[in-house]
């Protein structure tokens, strides 16, 4: 789409919004409805498609991708109602006598610019609640997951006018285009580096928006954790979908007392779980440049297991790393792929040096049966979220606002928090002609008599 026609459709958003900003709850919960509807008809489409973009397994698609979507809409349609209704709040004691209300209304235009390491959910996920709250949605997906791109357009066109919610494929040149235009909201998931820039770039309009990045998150197991289900664990969660997930461990840093006896758990569970001759249930890396700078990070690498790779099908193989200098490629950016560094630690302090050593994690994880460990870890370091004896599951409960802190992120959303991100709260007091308190008014000539009042306060 060039940008004359982004400019138009931009526009047509403007008109339709004047519209229809008055749309009532119930007409939005029967968009709702239909979506969902089109979403169940388009469902071996979606399976299919993620599979041609990079080889993710349909149980994969079926619980990471379209498991989550459903629980959203699910979210929105049983409890969009009670939601949006506007709240009552006291009113403020000078305004006697008033009522007062925080309505909660739409931002206006919104740009969702989604990834492609869940190129659907991180995709449709925002755009439910934006469009549950009375918004306007232009939504870029991400150009390495094309067949996703393709089912998301056709499902759009099945269920919204173009005014209303509209696709707009393309790569880089297509989102600086987007970036571009002013917005009422822009909310954006993926890389750091490319957060930076959309944040720079929609600071020129002071545009309110959601970051959802990443970073290096840390897993931390203690030498009471309980080996072989911390193991397990551990591996499904920074291997699944072949590591591209945000919230994917990114480094472990195991107690000294328990690192060999641990490092072996890993390496039978990820036998376990993937055959080391067809890796059947096993994702593949999205493109070229993706597999090139991964298989990269491995060069001179003390790899303890796997690194297998093909470029051809851009396979790499589940690799376990020991103890990477800190300073090498490896462990100066985000990996998101499935390299897993292995470190250990003595004391808290070497604990805490290492944490702290890199920008604020999108989560973290801590394996322990010491609940003072746990309370010590949680309360020391800053993190957008996190999980105790477990990994990123805290993602699938919509009654948690999921989101970064610093550079992993800015704002959160699931649920609830979804609702309150698409919305602004619009204070207004009604105040009631019956009774005039004349205090206000000047002449000032009680001002004694307000100062004694304002005691009461200091």
């Amino acid at each position: 789409m060039k940008e004359n026609d982004i400019i138009e459709l931009l526009k047509s958003q403007d008109e339709f919004l004047k519209t229809t900003s008055k749309t009532s709850v119930e007409n939005r919960i029967s968009i709702l409805k239909k979506l969902k509807a089109s979403i169940k008809a388009h469902e071996q489409g979606i399976v299919d498609a993620i599979y041609k973009d990079f080889q993710k397994p349909e149980f994969e698609v079926l619980t990471t991708e379209l498991f989550v979507v459903y629980k959203e809409l699910n979210l929105f349609i049983k409890n969009l109602k009670k939601w949006s209704k506007p709240k009552s709040v006291s009113s403020a004691w000078l305004n006697f006598p008033s009522s007062d209300k925080i309505h909660y209304v739409p931002w206006g235009k919104v740009l969702v610019i989604a990834p492609w390491n869940y190129p659907f959910q991180l995709a449709i996920t925002p755009a439910i609640g934006a469009i549950a709250t009375g918004n306007t949605v232009v939504l870029k997906p991400s150009e390495h997951a094309s067949y996703t791109a393709g089912v998301l357009v056709k499902i759009f066109n099945e269920v919204f006018e173009d005014q209303q919610a509209k696709i707009i494929t393309g790569a880089v040149e297509t989102a600086k285009i987007l970036l571009e235009q002013k917005w009422d909201y822009v909310f954006f998931t993926g890389s750091v580096p490319v957060g930076r820039i959309v944040s720079e770039q929609i600071a020129k309009h002071m545009t309110p928006h959601t970051l959802e990045l990443g970073g290096k998150n840390p897993c931390i197991v203690d030498s009471t954790a309980k080996i072989d289900v911390t193991a397990k664990r551990i591996c499904w969660g920074k291997f699944l979908n072949a590591g591209q997930t945000c919230i994917a461990p990114d480094y472990l840093i195991i107690d000294s007392k328990i690192k060999d006896e641990f490092q072996k758990k890993l390496i039978s569970s990820l036998k376990e779980f993937y055959s080391e001759t067809s890796y059947k249930d096993y994702t593949r890396l999205i493109h070229d440049s993706h597999f090139e700078k991964l298989t990269g990070f491995l060069k001179d690498q003390n790899i303890i297991y796997g690194g297998e790779s093909d470029a051809e099908t851009n396979f790499l193989a589940p690799t376990l790393v020991d103890s990477p200098d800190l300073s090498s490629p490896l462990m100066n950016e985000e990996i998101f792929g499935p390299i897993l560094p292995l470190y250990s630690y003595s004391t808290f302090d070497e604990l805490e040096e290492m944490i702290t050593s890199f920008e604020k994690p999108l989560s973290l994880y801590v394996f322990s049966e010491r609940k003072d460990f746990v309370k010590q870890v949680n309360e020391k370091f800053d993190f957008g979220g996190g999980v105790i004896n477990d990994t990123i599951v805290h993602f699938v409960n919509d009654k948690l606002p999921f989101g970064g802190v610093g550079a992993s992120g800015v704002g959160n959303y699931h649920g609830r928090a979804s609702f309150n991100t698409f919305t602004r709260q619009k204070p207004i007091v009604n105040r009631k002609t019956w009774l005039d308190i004349p205090i206000k008014y000047p002449p000032y000539n009680r001002v004694n008599s307000f100062k004694s009042f304002l005691n009461l306060f200091r």
